[in-house]
């Protein structure tokens, strides 16, 4: 078995470990064993801090080396047609939290990740549709985001199961945009209603003025096109402040938490709940104080 360099990451640190590269049998086995679960990183208002919807990812909690990430096991899902039982069962896990969130008064929406090939798969629509019935889950909760290069390559079939999904009441994601080579006209052209800017431009910001420039086109054409744009890859304060400054209402990265499993993110959650309701009445007790 040959040998490879994979990031084992437990919460928000990250160390390379050397282990041996996964079978495909092995890769399986873990999804059937539940080994494969949702992680969840929060999107936030950049005005607020307020969170109201999380990013569902997969990560491989493995007994002997940790939590591993996609890029050890991906491949084999995609190569063995499974990745449709990933999402059902990221899906099935995700919605379990969500139960546990609102009874703690977090009342969240879910962005799940998808492929091409599951695009092209007709049934995709009325699968998740019952899924989401099973669990009692509103499909208006869902988003469902598709790489820019995944979306500018999808056959006709592909958009036509995209717009079955936006009638169902889901919201399409183009993710990672910029760094595909779309056109103005074939956008248009597609059934989204978010577009989320890659990181890539957000680090250039204070650096390289083509980032800024990028960004603000993004904004424009999510102004003129009534979508919402979030910006990816969010880690310091001076990003966050001149994405403000810039008119950007929505990002996620690190300054606001990285991926977290279930148990954690319920925690984050109720803590920065209680954070944000300090931050509300401070200036009102001080105002009562100034008037006494």
């Amino acid at each position: 078995m040959s040998v490879s360099s994979i990031v084992s990451m437990s919460g928000p640190f990250c160390r390379i470990k050397r282990v041996g590269a996964f079978s495909r049998k092995q890769v399986r086995d873990a999804l059937l064993d539940g080994q494969i679960q949702p992680w969840f990183q929060p999107k936030f208002c950049l005005r607020t801090g307020e969170v109201s919807s999380v990013e569902v990812l997969a990560r491989w909690c493995h007994p002997k080396y940790g939590v591993l990430p996609p890029l050890s096991f991906l491949h084999h899902l995609r190569n063995g047609r499974l990745m449709d039982q990933l999402l059902f069962s990221q899906m099935s896990q995700s919605f379990s939290l969500l139960k546990k969130a609102e009874c703690q008064s977090d009342v969240l929406n879910l962005a799940f990740n998808l492929q091409s090939q599951q695009l092209a798969n007709e049934k995709l629509p009325s699968q998740i549709q019952a899924l989401l019935k099973v669990y009692g889950v509103a499909c208006s909760r869902i988003t469902l985001e598709v790489t820019e290069n995944e979306m500018i390559q999808a056959t006709e079939r592909s958009r036509q199961v995209c717009v079955q999904l936006r009638d169902l009441g889901c919201s399409i994601s183009i993710d990672d945009y910029g760094t595909g080579y779309s056109s103005l006209h074939r956008l248009c052209q597609l059934p989204f209603n978010e577009i989320k800017l890659d990181a890539l431009f957000v680090r250039l910001l204070g650096t390289d003025p083509r980032g800024a420039a990028v960004i603000s086109s993004t904004l424009a054409l999510g102004e003129i096109l009534d979508v919402t744009v979030v910006a990816e890859g969010v880690e310091t304060s001076a990003q966050h402040q001149t994405l403000l400054e810039m008119g950007c209402r929505v990002g996620q990265g690190y300054l606001c938490s990285p991926a977290l499993n279930a148990r954690d993110i319920l925690s984050w959650l109720a803590v920065r709940r209680v954070e944000q309701q300090q931050v509300v009445i401070q200036p009102l007790l001080t105002g009562n104080r100034s008037s006494v």
